[in-house]
């Protein structure tokens, strides 16, 4: 059984402006024959005065048999559109419906998952998708849901889990921290800690040492924007602290996400001041390159 026979809304067919998602089956000189996949493959069809308000000399050049497209519901036909949202939600919707029974290998009409677990979800949450996404921290997203069966029901968290849930986000900032006074050292220490003073098991910066006086501060979080927010509030904190001892506190690199390609380049700036460090006599007394020097 395919994974687009089947009616995806609880109404038999779109409502008019709506976005549907569709797969062109034949091209005419009318225009193009579709499939709406959403609602259980029923016909439809785009006229050619709808595929462009400009002259057309090609229409293979807008549309070709076999694609999928994205379109908008007219009273009388479709028409194309360019807005993706609501066909890629439900195709993830459609997925996750789709594989969870089949992975037991005794799978339930697809239509009747939708009966009991899509469409009153997405009366109560607007879209499935979203009530998906927010079962995996508040299971009572399925209190109210009846399954078919226990086993469909455990397949369909465990496939919601490894597909929807998010991944965390590194938020890092540079910054450099100076203090020439007499307890200059012990003064930028005490710095320091502050960004980590207030870390909890869920939300926690790392003081990292590039060498004196870089620094920095780096955090994983769920939320980017959030992560931005603590490394901005735990610089202020530095900055506050290190010039009541006489010292300053300037941003090299404001909180930002980074990527795995700015991480290696912070790395490789690591390891060529650690060699230039190890080729200066003294360097036992040097401050440490992790964490907030002891």
């Amino acid at each position: 059984m395919s994974l687009t026979n089947c009616r995806f809304y609880e109404d038999k067919y779109p409502e008019v402006d709506s976005f549907v998602m569709v797969n062109v089956k034949q091209i005419a000189e009318m225009g193009a024959y579709v499939k709406l996949l959403e609602y259980d493959n029923i016909d439809g069809m785009i006229l050619l005065s709808e595929l462009s308000r400009r002259r057309i000399r090609s229409i293979q050049k807008l549309i070709r048999i076999g694609r999928n497209e994205v379109v908008i519901v007219l009273p009388t036909c479709l028409s194309r559109g360019c807005h993706q949202v609501r066909g890629t939600l439900q195709q993830e919707q459609g997925s996750a419906l789709y594989h969870a029974p089949r992975r037991r290998g005794d799978p339930d009409p697809l239509e009747t998952l939708y009966e009991n677990i899509g469409w009153p979800l997405n009366q109560k949450y607007g879209h499935a998708h979203d009530a998906f996404k927010i079962s995996i921290t508040n299971p009572n997203v399925w209190d109210e849901i009846t399954f078919p069966s226990d086993a469909v029901k455990s397949e369909l968290q465990q496939y919601i889990s490894s597909k929807l849930t998010p991944h965390p986000t590194k938020v890092r900032a540079d910054i450099e921290v100076t203090c020439f006074g007499y307890d200059g050292i012990d003064a930028v220490k005490d710095a320091l800690r502050t960004a980590e003073a207030d870390n909890t098991p869920e939300n926690q910066i790392k003081v990292r040492l590039v060498a004196p006086p870089l620094y920095v501060l780096a955090s994983q979080c769920l939320d980017k924007t959030l992560g931005v927010k603590l490394l901005e509030a735990a610089i202020v904190k530095i900055e506050e602290r290190i010039k009541a001892n006489g010292g300053s506190c300037t941003v090299k690199m404001a909180p930002k996400a980074v990527t795995e390609h700015d991480d290696a380049i912070l790395q490789e700036l690591m390891e060529k001041r650690e060699r230039e460090n190890t080729q200066v006599s003294g360097d036992e007394d040097s401050e440490s390159d992790e964490g907030v020097p002891e």
